[in-house]
């Protein structure tokens, strides 16, 4: 038994992060300031993107891409089942309606063939999700929006730092959106980004985060046309972003590192499966999900727990929830993602795991599993 419990997922904070945050804090702008432009433009340089808006949270920036795509009342999204709830709550908030399609049983990604399946007259964008930092097929979902006159909003949560063939995740869809939450490649606490190409877009990211205020000729003049929210970040917040951003390549070089090392140690076990890392793709690994091939998954979760390891499931397919099956979604509906979750476990990774707790994991999950077969 370990006496040290080790998360699924956790920060990397030290003291050159601390320093800059209490610089920041001796500043003239502790709210939005000079270093939240400085972190956008250091995000989308180091993406390959024209521009970037940061916001409070990847949950925010979800929600403002879908209101500056002209998402709303009766508009059709497509998106996949296997995603965080906030990826569907972006398209609700604006009166849009969330389409399911399923996935691909290799990389967990939408399948572009159940999204053409989809696409009806009232289809307005195409919610791809990069999951677990592996991007999704992101040619084929391109030429099927551009075909049917659809806006692809990226949800890369988990992949900052990603590669899709040779070319940075960031850089390739009409809109693509980061999370900087604790358990992401780089943290700010809490906040979240838009990056795009298109100028547009751009301008009215920055005015949507800040009420939808338009500024007048005096500094004091402004009006409203439309309400908005306040989904300003904070200067404190980016000065952290900034200081992570510079370990951004070790962190994920980290990540890739475990992931190699779990998928070393799994090769042999029949009954697991690991993850999936197509050629094409540098995935940024946010998560390492193994699946079983008949093991009931439940009771192997409740003894890694027991054994002080943080293992999680994600997710919960989106259509399990009330709150989508109000809009008549069932279980049975999607049968990929639904085998997927009955099988998989996340297992912890981060970048300041050490090889001891990494082999700690190994060592408990392969035990378990010689156990129960």
């Amino acid at each position: 038994m370990n006496d040290k419990y080790i998360p699924y997922g956790h920060q990397q904070i030290d003291e050159t992060d601390i320093v800059v945050v209490a610089y920041t804090l001796k500043s003239d702008f502790i709210t939005t300031g000079p270093k939240v432009k400085e972190f956008e433009d250091k995000i989308a340089s180091y993406c390959g993107a024209k521009y970037a808006v940061a916001v409070s949270s990847g949950t925010s920036a979800l929600h403002s891409a879908c209101v500056v795509a002209g998402i709303s009342q009766g508009d059709e999204v497509i998106t996949t089942p296997i995603t965080f709830i906030a990826t569907i709550a972006g398209i609700v908030h604006c009166g849009g309606i969330p389409v399911l399609a399923d996935i691909r049983e290799d990389t967990i990604n939408i399948d572009p063939h159940e999204i053409e399946n989809k696409i009806t007259g009232k289809t307005k964008a195409i919610i791809p999700v990069d999951f677990s930092g592996h991007p999704a097929n992101l040619d084929r979902i391109k030429h099927i929006a551009k075909s049917n006159g659809l806006i692809v909003i990226e949800d890369a949560c988990h992949a900052l730092g990603a590669e899709y063939k040779g070319q940075r995740i960031g850089s390739i869809s009409d809109m693509t959106v980061f999370s900087f939450h604790p358990v992401k490649h780089i943290t700010t606490g809490e906040g979240g980004m838009v990056l795009t190409d298109n100028e547009d877009y751009y301008k009215k990211l920055l005015v949507f985060r800040n009420h939808n205020i338009i500024k007048g000729i005096n500094h004091w003049e402004y009006k409203v046309n439309d309400f908005g929210f306040n989904y300003r970040i904070t200067d404190i917040q980016c000065a952290l972003g900034i200081s992570q951003l510079k370990k951004l390549d070790y962190f994920i070089e980290r990540r890739r590192e475990i992931a190699r090392m779990y998928n070393d140690a799994f090769a042999r076990p029949n009954e697991i499966i690991t993850p999936v890392e197509l050629n094409s793709v540098k995935s940024a690994y946010h998560l390492y999900v193994i699946q079983l091939r008949s093991l009931h998954r439940d009771p192997i979760i409740r003894w890694l727990v027991e054994k002080n390891i943080g293992v999680q499931v994600h997710y919960i397919p989106a259509h399990y929830h009330p709150c989508l099956q109000k809009c008549g979604y069932r279980q049975g509906d999607f049968p990929k993602a639904e085998a997927y979750y009955s099988r998989a476990i996340s297992l912890p990774l981060f970048p300041s795991m050490s090889d001891d707790d990494v082999n700690y994991v190994i060592d408990a999950v392969k035990s378990i599993i010689a156990r129960c077969t």
